[in-house]
């Protein structure tokens, strides 16, 4: 291969791998930067491309459920990650798990196959300016030092987060409206933004002795098990004594019932995780419990006990900008247009989320190469819906989130049952997905020979 690059990919995860392959299908010449196995990251091992660190799956591959429909996009948008987990599948019900090592071993051979693509193995310390074009920064929730530096250089300091404290996010429509009431502690005039789980004195201590019984996941070695005073999670409160949490985040004070007048004993706050109001956030409940735990302690909470759960709690080790402030819909950069964010950087949680973002990144840097405009998925879209969460979410309370369909528009006309609600967004988004191919010139998805990875377009 002779010239300079015209789309430089750092970091060879894989949403840095996803869109080393999109922009090299556009015919646009690919530097790839991979710093293994120069330099290792505290949980990776491999030196293949694509590792997988914590799960080998997934999860659903029905089309009627979020990370269903964002696979089947993927599909049709000729994802390479798509195509190599569905050559690397291993037996696992409704949801598509691979073998790790098969998975990585054919992202490696299709990424070094591509005569478009070149691999450089070596750790890249400074963002690349607009001179060498266009840049996908996919070096993944683990970066740290120079690069991590330049970043926060670039961004400002306020608006890369090295911790991730996230609280579980509920569906709307699945809380007990009999139950819960809206208001705000010190809104006296209006009926208030957040929405209250009221507890009794019994009801309290039930819910305090499920939570000190609770498992929690162990930390990973290379997590400090200091916690941020101001974002404790919420069984370590819990532990400093049975009315820590009284008066911390369930603090009843201002709360009195809006009709009856009583004041609960303690009151579990939920504020709109989004626009749309259909879906909220347990304020103040981050938490390194275990998934399973989670959902059988807090659905002890009056009003949450049918609670349909879109993200859960966790706290660990994870780099990622401020998106609402950094990123545009294209996934460029605010601070330089030259510059893409792809992967869990970007704030999204997830391999396939990651990969996604990586999908969408290296379209619109090839296609910034080639002189076209950028491009946005549609909002009802999977990918639309993920992006408009990275940039449409409030600021000041933006964490990162796996796709769930809390993150899409509402469906248009009247009320859908529950039921049906899924198959209803999921042949919306796939009609949407399908048009946009379409204005793409995304005629077919290339296909990736099992046996060595090349691409058969």
């Amino acid at each position: 291969m002779c010239g300079a690059p015209q789309v430089t990919v750092i970091g060879g995860g894989l949403a840095g791998c996803e869109a080393a392959w999109q922009a090299a299908e556009l015919g646009i010449r690919v530097v790839l930067y991979e710093m293994k196995p120069i330099r290792f990251s505290p949980a990776h091992e491999m030196t293949q491309l694509g590792e997988l660190v914590c799960s080998n799956s997934f999860r659903s591959n029905h089309v009627d459920t979020a990370a269903g429909l964002l696979k089947q996009e993927m599909r049709l948008l000729g994802s390479l990650i798509m195509q190599v987990a569905e050559n690397s599948a291993v037996p696992a019900g409704t949801a598509l798990a691979v073998d790790r090592r098969h998975f990585a071993a054919q992202v490696t051979s299709a990424i070094e196959s591509h005569p478009l693509i070149t691999i450089h193995r070596q750790e890249i310390k400074q963002l690349p300016n607009s001179d060498n074009g266009p840049v996908v920064l996919a070096a993944g929730p683990l970066l740290t030092g120079e690069l991590a530096e330049a970043l926060r250089t670039l961004t400002g300091s306020e608006h890369l987060a090295f911790y991730d404290a996230i609280a579980p996010v509920v569906d709307a429509e699945s809380l007990d409206y009999t139950v819960v009431y809206r208001k705000s502690r010190w809104d006296d005039t209006g009926v208030g933004d957040y929405l209250n789980c009221p507890m009794n004195q019994e009801q309290y201590h039930h819910f305090i002795t499920l939570l000190q019984q609770a498992k929690s996941v162990p930390l990973h070695t290379f997590e400090d098990p200091r916690y941020f005073e101001g974002c404790l999670p919420v069984e370590v409160m819990c532990a400093r004594g049975s009315e820590t949490l009284r008066y911390g985040p369930l603090k009843p004070v201002g709360l009195a019932h809006p009709i009856t007048g009583v004041l609960p004993h303690a009151v579990v706050q939920l504020r709109p995780e989004n626009r749309a109001g259909t879906m909220y956030n347990l304020v103040g409940f981050q938490t390194k419990l275990t998934y399973g735990e989670q959902q059988r302690v807090f659905r002890t909470i009056p009003g949450l006990e049918q609670a349909v759960f879109l993200r859960l709690g966790s706290i660990h080790r994870n780099t990622f900008v401020c998106a609402p402030r950094v990123l545009q819909k294209t996934l460029q950069c605010e601070q330089a247009s030259h510059l893409f964010i792809a992967g869990q950087l970007s704030g999204i949680e997830g391999y396939i989320e990651s990969a996604a973002m990586g999908l969408i990144a290296g379209i619109n840097a090839g296609r910034m190469s080639l002189g076209k405009r950028l491009v946005s998925p549609p909002p009802a879209t999977a990918h639309g819906a993920l992006i408009s969460h990275l940039t449409t979410s409030d600021p000041a309370h933006f964490q990162p989130s796996n796709i769930n369909f809390g993150l899409f528009p509402p469906l248009p006309g009247r009320k859908v049952r529950k039921k049906i609600r899924g198959q209803l967004r999921a042949e919306l988004a796939l009609a949407q997905i399908r048009d946009w191919r379409k204005e793409l010139h995304i005629e077919t998805a290339s296909s990736v020979n099992p046996q060595n990875g090349k691409s058969s377009r």
